[in-house]
């Protein structure tokens, strides 16, 4: 059996961290988000779920899953 690749969410900072608590910058790195408009493809997985959604106010999800096969079919 070939295993299918992990699904991946690209999550893009929109906000800056100055001025907030400590433990919400310390999620933007782990999310791999250091500056305004950087993007990073994680896998969708439930703790990274739970990391976006602890600095939701801070990013925006731009892709998930399979939602990357729909945009490569765009006439």
């Amino acid at each position: 059996m070939t295993a299918s690749p992990p699904a991946r969410v690209i999550v893009e900072q929109i906000k800056s961290p100055i001025g907030r608590p400590a433990p919400q910058r310390a999620t933007l790195i782990g999310l791999g988000l250091n500056r305004i408009g950087r993007r990073s493809s994680l896998e969708d997985t439930a703790a990274v779920r739970g990391m976006i959604a602890k600095v939701a106010h801070l990013v925006r999800i731009v892709e998930a899953g399979g939602m990357r096969d729909e945009a490569r079919t765009r006439p």
